[in-house]
């Protein structure tokens, strides 16, 4: 067998007793980890609480016919400044405040977005929007137009709040609320970049030196110090009187999640019985988006609040925060860490307790035996580059940056652009955070409902060809119905937005959750801690990446970018299929053995030494295909 050697000394795990595994699920057990999940929250509170500024610059306006056309504006969403004024060639003109007017001359968007952002009119910059506009009989400008040709949508966030920007970010804001030719340059400003960044950089830092405090002192005492970490920063943040103390805020904020990301999972993992794993595990996913929806909610009701609407935003991090560390304290530490701390007695105890038996022989002979070779590593990081670990280490990488390949952040940021364009102007952002998040919490319990009856494999797979499909239908009718001079019709638009829902659907019930869950349960105790760690380190990292380039990808592609991850989802579906084991109801500490029977993997595994009656002699195990 390929692979190298006999191995000599501990060797883990080298015996199957799955099937002599006996205990039940316990409330104290569910218990223990919905309380461990709460960690999840801080971690969608933040993605909703930071929020981002999504724009798109509409390169120009067809003003080819200079002729009048009556203006057909929907009732009560355009109001006139002043008396009415027309032009040289008798042009209805719009009075939009001292010194600012601009009359209307027939024309057409040529871009894919109907509402008009109109420059700010008055000294206390109040907005002018004009939605619904009747498509065929726009109204015209004059000769020159002093129309912002921009569209802004705030998916909730302080950082799109004025009061906000105005305090910490001036700069930011007076670009904000003048024109300017180039609208992608308003938001160019190494402060706001910072405030953005810092987080995901914090947050990747603080996943990997969370590794050895996890496997030394146990996954609890690292879901508390994230807890406090996280609970500093929202403290920070929400009394922040200027940048350097934002910033500092933001950077506690990060290390608490990836202090939290990295143990909450494996908790989770390793306190669940096997054949309830997968679902308990999605606790985490699912905590993350109730935290994601609870936080657009929120900025909805404090973006009303002037001025000190966005400290409200930023203080109530703390809640959660707050709930991780007080429940961390009390949560019971996983019987697989103190056995690997050396206190195996007491990792007993709490092994019979969360199993509801004393008959729990055959799991704790696994925990020992993989702690015995645990204990003989001394450097995680480097051992978890030896061959032997290779498929754990390709899964711990390519999960998390598969699952930011499949295109979430360009559906979701879609959503409230179709929206405004059915018309729900100001609201298009509300009504887009209820939709997807309804769809993605409620998707998230499909998705533990099924994944231990049906397995990691079949969500995957068949959550992939969904997304495919809807990223195809999307780039279609975008592509054939919409651009140039063409507008979305509303029963189209309806049918994007359909097809979206059941985007983020199949999102909800594969990538969104599976993302977390395999890479947890499928290391190995000798590398557990450090695997978790690459994968929070490698989702953060792509999703910083993708934050970072999503409007040059947009502006690049245009619609061809659903075409561009949905070529990515094919990518993962076929490696899903291929190269991913069935993990569903294998105990974890029996995970090294399954891919010693996969038809690839099994390649690069060395041959497990194990005692038997004449002396040692290796171990074959039967060989698994797809």
């Amino acid at each position: 067998m390929a692979g190298g050697g006999v191995v000599h000394g501990p060797v883990g795990v080298a015996k199957e007793r799955a099937q002599q595994y006996k205990g039940r699920v316990t409330p104290f057990v569910v218990m223990a980890c919905l309380v461990a999940a709460v960690g999840g929250s801080i971690f969608g509170y933040d993605i909703g609480i930071s929020g981002k500024l999504f724009l798109l610059s509409s390169s120009s306006l067809s003003l080819s016919n200079s002729s009048c056309k009556e203006t057909t504006i929907s009732k009560g969403l355009l109001r006139k400044k002043g008396p009415e004024k027309r032009d040289e060639k008798g042009c209805e003109r719009l009075d939009l405040g001292r010194d600012r007017y601009a009359s209307l001359r027939d024309a057409s968007l040529s871009d894919a977005y109907k509402p008009v952002l109109v420059s700010r009119a008055r000294a206390h910059r109040q907005r002018l929007h004009i939605h619904r506009v009747d498509m065929n009989r726009l109204a015209c400008f004059s000769n020159s137009i002093d129309v912002v040709k921009r569209i802004e949508f705030p998916l909730g966030g302080v950082t799109s709040m004025d009061p906000f920007l105005e305090k910490f970010f001036p700069v930011v804001y007076r670009k904000k609320n003048s024109p300017s030719h180039n609208n992608y340059c308003k938001y160019n400003n190494q402060g706001l970049a910072a405030f953005t960044s810092s987080l995901y950089l914090a947050g990747l830092v603080a996943s990997l030196a969370a590794s050895p405090v996890t496997r030394k002192h146990g996954r609890r005492v690292s879901i508390v110090c994230g807890g406090i970490s996280f609970l500093v920063g929202a403290t920070l943040n929400s009394a922040a009187v200027n940048l350097p103390m934002l910033l500092l805020g933001r950077i506690m904020l990060g290390i608490g999640i990836g202090f939290g990301n990295q143990a909450v999972p494996l908790y989770l993992s390793e306190m669940a019985p096997a054949h309830l794993r997968g679902g308990l595990n999605m606790m985490f996913q699912l905590a993350t988006t109730l935290g994601i929806f609870s936080a657009n909610m929120i900025n909805y009701g404090t973006e009303k609040i002037k001025p000190w609407g966005w400290r409200l935003s930023l203080g109530l991090a703390a809640v959660p925060a707050l709930l991780m560390t007080i429940g961390g304290a009390f949560l019971p530490e996983t019987p697989n860490s103190l056995v690997e701390q050396g206190r195996a007695v007491e990792g007993r105890r709490v092994l019979e307790k969360i199993r509801g038996t004393n008959d729990v022989d055959a799991e704790f002979q696994d925990m020992v035996e993989a702690s015995e070779l645990a204990n003989s590593i001394e450097h995680p990081f480097r051992n978890i580059l030896e061959r032997r670990n290779r498929p754990q280490l390709v899964m711990a990488v390519l999960m998390p940056t598969f699952q930011i390949l499949t295109g979430i952040n360009s559906i979701l940021f879609y959503a409230p652009v179709l929206f405004q364009s059915m018309g729900f102007g100001g609201n298009a952002s509300l009504y887009s955070s209820v939709m997807t998040g309804a769809v993605l919490a409620s998707s998230t319990l499909v998705s533990i409902a099924t994944v231990d009856r049906w397995g990691r494999r079949a969500l995957l797979i068949g959550g992939g060809l969904q997304m495919i499909v809807c990223q195809v239908a999307v780039a279609v009718i975008l592509g054939v119905k919409f651009g140039g001079d063409k507008q979305l019709s509303n029963e189209f638009t309806i049918v994007v937005v359909v097809v979206i829902c059941l985007f983020v659907a199949a999102f909800g019930w594969s990538w969104g959750p599976l993302g977390w869950t395999i890479p947890s349960e499928i290391f190995p105790l000798e590398t557990r801690s450090a695997g978790q760690s690459i994968t929070v380190s490698v989702n953060l990292l792509f999703t910083f990446a993708i934050a970072q380039s999503i409007l040059s990808l947009l502006c690049s592609f245009k619609f061809g970018i659903f075409l561009f991850f949905a070529g990515w989802i094919t990518i993962m579906t076929l490696f899903v299929y291929v190269f991913l084991p069935e993990t569903k109801g294998v105990p974890i500490e029996e995970m090294i053995l399954l891919w010693r029977k996969h038809w690839f993997w099994k390649r690069l595994m060395p041959p497990i030494e194990v005692a038997e009656e004449g002396g040692p002699a290796e171990a074959e195990l039967p060989d698994t295909r797809l």
